[in-house]
């Protein structure tokens, strides 16, 4: 089955959006900004500290600022250092360039790849352990794989399997630019509920003021990469440890494609949540969490 990359909208400046109550989110957390230079981009990132913890370097979704994993990453406080990207296109971080090459203009897995790369080495990060959900998941991987940095581990939490051949990912584009256009007029909890009706009403809020802060043109490259870049050419690579965490009810790992990824990497560890679907750690904080915590135990 050949598929086609769609049509990838042309970014402009008003298409990201940062209110003044967004910002003030910011003032409300544990963490401290720090930037990063990832060739002429410039990435941010929240910095929970200690200086000296085990790095964890926390790589969010598609449509996924930095500071909407901060619930995720202050239950990690007492085991390493959590350190969550705001990936280029998304929350405080530049969109990549607009004159970049290729189908997926700058936001293809070896872009973001070569971004975490920058982070580590910037920061100085020794030995990281690398936590991605869904994108972040994809990126994890390929930044393992590519074995330039050495990593204590990878958790990699419900990873795209979609791809050529493969069945298509199962969110359809025009619902991701559909809340978009409506972070974009001005939207609240009550509305991002009627989409994700089981997360905690603090993620549905903080939801509503940052997603406004994604790029259009990034969400949609991102999304046609969930049908052209295959998840599967680089997850036999990925060393151990490495856990491959999975929402029981996600449509983004079936049971099938959990047990592609056994089979395919049989080193890594696999861990199911009963019950959540694909968004884990917001379908059900507990038992996300709880199982990234383990997970990362399994690395220290």
């Amino acid at each position: 089955m050949t598929q086609q990359v769609p049509t990838i909208p042309t970014e402009v400046p008003e298409h990201r959006v940062l209110t003044q109550p967004a910002l003030a989110d910011l003032a409300s957390i544990p963490a401290t900004s720090r930037w990063v230079r990832s060739g002429a981009l410039r990435l941010h990132v929240l910095d929970h500290g200690p200086a000296d913890g085990v790095p964890a370097l926390i790589l969010p979704g598609i449509t996924s600022p930095a500071i909407t994993m901060e619930f995720v990453a202050r239950q990690l406080t007492d085991l390493v250092r959590p350190i969550v990207l705001d990936v280029r296109g998304r929350g405080l971080s530049d969109s990549a360039p607009a004159d970049a090459d290729g189908p997926l203009r700058g936001y293809d897995l070896a872009g973001y790849a070569a971004d975490t790369e920058a982070v580590i080495t910037e920061l100085g990060l020794d030995r990281p352990i690398l936590l991605g959900h869904s994108m972040g998941a994809r990126i994890a991987a390929v930044v393992a794989a590519a074995g330039r940095h050495e990593l204590r581990g990878t958790v990699l939490v419900d990873p795209p399997m979609s791809g050529p051949s493969r069945d298509r990912y199962p969110t359809t584009l025009e619902v991701f630019l559909g809340q978009l256009d409506q972070a974009r007029r001005g939207t609240d909890a009550d509305e991002v509920a009627a989409s994700w009706p089981r997360w905690p009403r603090a993620e549905q809020e903080l939801r509503a003021r940052w997603l406004a802060s994604c790029s259009r043109t990034a969400v949609a490259a991102t999304h046609a990469g969930f049908e052209s870049e295959d998840f599967f050419i680089h997850w036999p690579q990925v060393p151990a440890p490495s856990v491959l965490i999975y929402g029981g009810d996600s449509p983004v790992v079936t049971a099938a494609g959990a047990d592609e990824a056994a089979k395919t990497n049989p080193d890594a560890a696999l861990a199911e949540v009963p019950g959540a679907g694909h968004m884990v750690f917001w379908d059900d904080p507990v038992a996300g969490i709880r199982a990234a915590r383990e997970a990362i135990r399994s690395m220290l």
